[in-house]
């Protein structure tokens, strides 16, 4: 490659990052037009649907869960559905279901697939914990395909596509815990943190005087697609990888643990818990204005990445250790070189 070509490279790929920058900035702009503080959660679901993957948002009724959902469906150009769910909710009332159609020429009836409510860009999974698991689990194939399958017959979903899920924990009256494989499909598990006192006093002004904004598209699904590919393609140095490999091994107790993971973690986390993080540390680093990864960036995910991924043993329950302690520990005490 000569000189040229190199230089040619190095400023098409400062373009992209200059315009993956400002994409980003105008979608957070937009939505802390209605959005009250929460930066860093807006950063994280932006973070989850830029490397194609499902987000879960838990925390206390009232905190501005679903506000946040649906304001960035209406930044973001794309078809939009919300499934409140219950415990009397079935599995056909998301995915769709075979029903009788008669054919007005021949007057022949036969089966027609109406699609529910997941074949939308971005589905908002209301309150998901208060389904039944059977129901819960009607998501799975498409967190992980982009399909449904109903009656032996494959249904593709629309591009791009995310599950945003809204939780409440689990200590709460009439909720259920989401199975370990289904948590395993949410790219990042974000903890919804309570408002400052500074904030409550903006949303208070905001809700109880008649206040109104409608944020405007910032961009579109092409767009997505588009910044995807982009993430994907953000090098990664073999070194940095590797840390990211040390410490999902150092995370399961049977392998090569710490000694608070021995003690307290049952299982450890899965390949996917690897993923996120790599795909995420090269979002943050492209929104650091930077085309490569580094060991910052692992650590700066890894606890969204990694929470909903460990499962703690009776030890760890009993004692009312947080799986976010338990990451924490990791990160201090895997060494970045090996």
């Amino acid at each position: 490659m000569t000189q040229v070509q190199q230089i040619g490279q190095v400023g098409n790929a400062a373009a992209m990052i200059a315009g993956f920058r400002e994409t980003v900035a105008k979608v957070e702009a937009e939505v802390g037009k209605v959005i009250v503080g929460q930066r860093q959660l807006v950063r994280e679901v932006l973070t989850c649907m830029l490397a194609g993957g499902n987000g879960l948002l838990e925390g206390v009724p009232g905190l501005g869960k679903t506000a946040l959902v649906r304001t960035l469906a209406q930044v973001i150009d794309c078809s939009f559905d919300r499934v409140q769910f219950t415990p009397d909710m079935m599995p056909a009332d998301i995915i769709g279901t075979n029903i009788i159609v008669e054919n007005e020429e021949s007057g022949r009836r036969g089966f027609q697939f109406q699609p529910g409510a997941l074949f939308a860009n971005l589905v908002l999974a209301d309150e998901i914990n208060r389904a039944t698991p059977k129901t819960q689990s009607a998501l799975l194939e498409a967190m992980q395909e982009g399909t449904v399958s109903v009656a032996r017959k494959t249904h593709i979903l629309p591009k791009p596509f995310f599950v945003l899920a809204t939780q409440n924990p689990l200590e709460m009256e009439g909720t259920y815990p989401l199975p370990e494989a289904q948590l395993d499909r949410f790219f990042f598990k974000m903890i919804v943190p309570f408002p400052s006192a500074d904030e409550l006093l903006t949303i208070s002004d905001r809700t109880t005087s008649g206040y109104h904004v409608t944020p405007h598209k910032a961009t579109d699904g092409a767009t997505i697609l588009a910044m995807q590919e982009l993430a994907k393609q953000t090098p990664i140095a073999s070194h940095v990888t590797r840390y990211a490999v040390r410490i999902i091994l150092a995370s399961h107790p049977d392998i090569k643990p710490t000694a608070l993971v021995k003690r307290f973690v049952r299982y450890g986390a899965s390949p996917r818990g690897l993923q996120a993080m790599i795909l995420g540390a090269k979002i943050n680093a492209l929104l650091d204005g930077r085309f490569n990864v580094g060991y910052k960036d692992i650590r700066g995910v890894a606890t969204s990445a990694l929470r909903h991924r460990l499962i703690l043993n009776f030890d760890g329950d009993a004692e009312g250790i947080s799986a976010d302690t338990i990451v924490a520990n990791i990160l201090e005490e895997v060494k970045e070189e090996d």
